[in-house]
């Protein structure tokens, strides 16, 4: 993958039209004052990406995510359990009916049913969504639209994590959500936090090309302020910032994951040990306001927003 900076120039496409900020794969990414989001263009067609999230996504670009993820769960757990603490307390602290789109392996899942929730995934690809109902979860094996036309039920709260970066059209996505939401209803999604202060530094200060510009995989560029106004604007009321590890911070500090790939398991490994020894301590209340203070600057490897249906 190559990505490079662009000169300010308007792109125009498709009806979207705005300044282009990076270029990537054949894709420029725009800051497009026509939907107010950053997005690659041209988009792919939804059909055929569609296909691609269902059939092949976790055979050939993700072909060790099942496996990982597995590995990982007793640190994962952790910022689950973080996220649905945030969605109860937007809820006024009860748990309810929770929908989560795109819910790959399902072990959110799994966190959000062993703390109340009545917890039902929905996810396109045929060999996440399997692995997921092996372990007992309801998961609909569909894209999150076909799943809504065929009768979700109404939910209490919706959670989407790294999932908003990868569809074409993520308005129409939240959307959906919103009107599948009871009133006062919350919702918690996770994206990338591109673009972002020690992303910056990185690139500047280190002389990395932008390595987050990842199209087509990755179509649209979030940061805290972006994903808060475009819910604002879809008429919901931002309650809470969260983030994760500032994994930008290895490459500050020449641990170079970006030149050289093979050790980014191990710079993930460190992060990992960073954030269980906190819990191991049984302080893991400063790892949480530690990293609310981070979101708050706008810093952390991922931006999740928790807001509510107004």
């Amino acid at each position: 993958m190559t990505a490079n900076l662009m000169r300010a120039e308007t792109i125009d496409w498709n009806g979207h039209s705005g300044r282009a900020i990076a270029h990537g794969n054949g894709h420029d990414i725009v800051a497009c004052t026509a939907c107010g989001i950053t997005h690659a263009v041209p988009l792919p067609d939804p059909a055929a990406l569609a296909r691609e999230y269902a059939e092949a996504y976790y055979r050939d670009a993700k072909p060790t995510y099942l496996t990982h993820a597995s590995e990982d769960q007793d640190w994962a757990i952790l910022a689950q359990h973080d996220r649905l603490d945030a969605l109860r307390r937007a809820l006024g602290g009860s748990a309810g009916t929770l929908i989560e789109i795109g819910s790959g392996p399902g072990f959110f899942l799994d966190t959000a049913a062993a703390q109340g929730w009545d917890a039902i995934g929905v996810e396109p690809s045929v060999q996440a969504a399997a692995f997921a109902q092996g372990r007992g979860r309801t998961v609909h094996n569909r894209t999150f639209a076909d799943a809504v036309a065929h009768g979700l039920p109404a939910a209490d709260a919706i959670a989407a994590t790294n999932v908003l970066e990868h569809i074409p059209d993520p308005i129409a996505t939240l959307e959906l959500a919103r009107g599948l939401l009871k009133p006062g209803g919350a919702i918690c999604l996770t994206v990338p936090n591109d673009f972002s202060p020690l992303q910056i530094a990185a690139r500047d200060g280190k002389g990395h090309a932008p390595w987050w510009v990842a199209p087509p995989h990755h179509l649209n560029y979030f940061d805290f302020d972006s994903l808060e106004a475009l819910l604002v604007r879809l008429g919901f009321a931002p309650r809470e910032r969260l983030t994760s590890f500032p994994m930008e911070a290895f490459l500050l500090m020449d641990d170079d994951y970006v030149r050289r790939p093979e050790i980014g398991r191990a710079m993930h490994q460190k992060r990992k040990s960073f954030d269980l020894a906190f819990e191991a301590a049984g302080i893991g209340d400063v790892r949480r306001r530690l990293y609310g203070a981070m979101a708050a600057a706008g810093i952390g490897r991922e931006a999740t927003v928790v807001a509510v249906k107004t």
